[in-house]
């Protein structure tokens, strides 16, 4: 991570859209270096949704750089076992990862997902996010990117960072001007593969007598693999908390037909999904029912797992990070550094900065994808 700024040339303003971990980290590394930057959120307000989430030594010394590591850690237990079980629960295998601290220095550590989002909204100054911001448009003139909003409102700025989703405006702009120009690859213009249909929630506090996994030290998944292309799981969380999830992965046609959805996390709880799952065997005892009627409806979250890699991360002013996890935070890190690294703010600096980021970040992200994919055949029973 950069160190503080000295005395140099005039930093460049960069506009930021997208209020997600990803666009929080990268807030946070430019309040750090004295970058100026504004952050726009579509949403009026950021629900708490989503499920588990878990850092490693691919981003935690990050956190520590930040002195954050410490908040994370509290809010954590490091992973312990991912276990797999058939429809009659029966152990299938094991997959231990809790010595992974005498290799990399490090624990993965598993919480609620809400929970780091507490922490690092808390780094950005309120006066640095704008909310209900949705973007319409974007252009480039006279060395400015210029962002036109729904509510008739503009701002421009010298760099522009689309950390807003697989759906992202600033994406869509980007890649309509390119394609017109005739300078989109082809692959860029091909939709998402949607591998998954998952529903996930954080239930509330339960009794640790009812539920003994809940003692353990380390966060351990239980995963049923429901012998068709269904599957759900539990994880132990902090603070007498499950984290479950139900996985449907779809069928050539069934993806087909799902194309026009959109991925994002919302509470789009799906009654006829939970009835599909509600009486199947919790690997906890009882069923997965128990603990879904014990989580509140507002904060089940369904969403479309989709896979596709874009070729074209930037084009003039403006270039894409992820929005998700500890590889999208990744990107907001190398994306500091190396405009912490410009020499001006010109728009052939800007080229560099941004040539260097996707250098470093492009194949690691295919690598990822390849990594999930494989994972996913696994926790999936094929």
């Amino acid at each position: 991570m950069a160190d503080q700024r000295s005395a140099g040339p005039t930093p460049p303003t960069v506009l930021i859209v997208g209020a997600g971990l990803s666009g929080l980290m990268l807030g946070t590394l430019l309040e750090q270096i004295n970058v100026p930057y504004h952050i726009f959120e579509r949403a009026t307000e950021v629900r708490p949704l989503g499920t588990v989430m878990g850092l490693g030594a691919n981003i935690l010394p990050v956190f520590e750089q930040l002195d954050l590591l410490e908040d994370v850690l509290n809010i954590s237990l490091p992973s312990g076992d991912l276990n797999l079980y058939d429809i009659n629960l029966t152990k299938m295998g094991t997959k231990d990862i809790s010595g992974i601290k005498e290799i990399s220095g490090y624990d993965n550590v598993m919480f609620a997902r809400p929970r780091l989002y507490e922490i690092m909204r808390k780094q950005v100054p309120a006066h640095r996010i704008s909310m209900n911001k949705k973007v319409l448009r974007t252009e480039e003139k006279e060395d400015k990117v210029i962002i036109h909003f729904s509510d008739n409102t503009i701002c421009e700025g010298d760099i522009l960072v689309g950390a807003d989703g697989a759906y992202s405006g600033v994406r869509q702009s980007m890649y309509k001007r390119l394609n017109e120009s005739g300078l989109l690859p082809k692959d860029d213009l091909d939709g998402f593969q949607i591998g998954y249909v998952s529903m996930l929630g954080v239930a509330t506090p339960k009794d640790p007598e009812k539920y003994p996994q809940l003692k353990d030290e380390t966060s351990n998944f239980a995963r049923v693999l429901g012998g068709t292309n269904r599957g759900w799981g539990i994880f132990n969380i902090p603070n007498n908390q499950a984290s479950w999830v139900l996985s449907i992965q779809l069928m050539a046609e069934e993806a087909k037909e799902q194309q026009f959805r959109n991925s994002e996390w919302g509470p789009e709880a799906n009654e006829t999904m939970i009835k599909e799952f509600q009486d199947m065997p919790s690997p906890w005892g009882g069923t997965m029912g128990d603990l879904i009627e014990d989580t509140p409806k507002h904060l089940i979250s369904k969403v479309y797992l989709e896979e596709k890699v874009f070729k074209t991360w930037y084009h003039g002013r403006s270039v894409l990070i992820g929005d998700g996890a500890a590889n999208a935070m990744q990107d907001a890190v190398v994306l500091a550094n190396c405009l912490f690294n410009m020499a001006d703010s010109n728009a052939e600096s800007i080229k560099a900065a941004f040539k260097e980021y996707y250098k470093q970040r492009f194949h690691r992200a295919e690598a990822e994808i390849a990594r999930s994919r494989a994972l996913a055949k696994v926790s999936a029973g094929q």
